[in-house]
């Protein structure tokens, strides 16, 4: 049974409305959970690809990543849970996992059943939130995985057409 149907929260889904790239984020986050997630993708056999600066490296440890310093590259790790769609995690702090995904990649039943197992897979991992929030309006959550629920569910209405 799938975690949403596509009918309910597609307008979460509109590049046009909720700008393209929505913010993914685990609150409360530690180096340890930063690692559990590395983990998972490696356990998965999702491909991976890490890099700094534009240079494609061997995927590191968290506490290497996240103890870097503050003026070096930019790094980011790229995730492919399925071919066409993408996750980019970003290694900005260690106390919040945050990622994008494209919105264009998520239309359709079977890319948000993709897209709810990705994060119903993190979120079951670290036993957290992982929230997804507008683009640039970090803090007002329209969906995410609920622990306790143990599915990833509507976190705000969906704007009635």
């Amino acid at each position: 049974m799938a975690d949403l149907r596509w009918d309910d929260v597609k307008w979460f889904f509109d590049p046009d409305l909720m700008g393209p790239l929505p913010d993914m984020r685990v609150p409360d986050a530690s180096v340890g959970d930063w690692q559990e997630v590395l983990d998972l993708f490696a356990d998965k056999g999702w491909k991976c690809q890490y890099s700094e600066g534009g240079t494609v490296l061997p995927v590191p440890r968290a506490e290497a990543v996240l103890s870097r310093p503050a003026d070096a590259e930019c790094s980011d790790l790229r995730v492919w849970p399925t071919a066409d769609v993408l996750a980019i995690f970003r290694f900005h702090a260690a106390d919040e996992i945050d990622f994008d995904v494209d919105l264009r990649e998520l239309q359709g039943q079977e890319r948000l059943d993709v897209f709810c197992g990705f994060i119903r897979e993190i979120g079951r991992r670290l036993g957290k939130p992982v929230l997804m929030d507008p683009e640039g309006d970090d803090g007002h959550p329209v969906l995410g995985f609920d622990v306790e629920a143990d599915r990833v569910v509507l976190l705000a209405d969906p704007l009635v057409r």
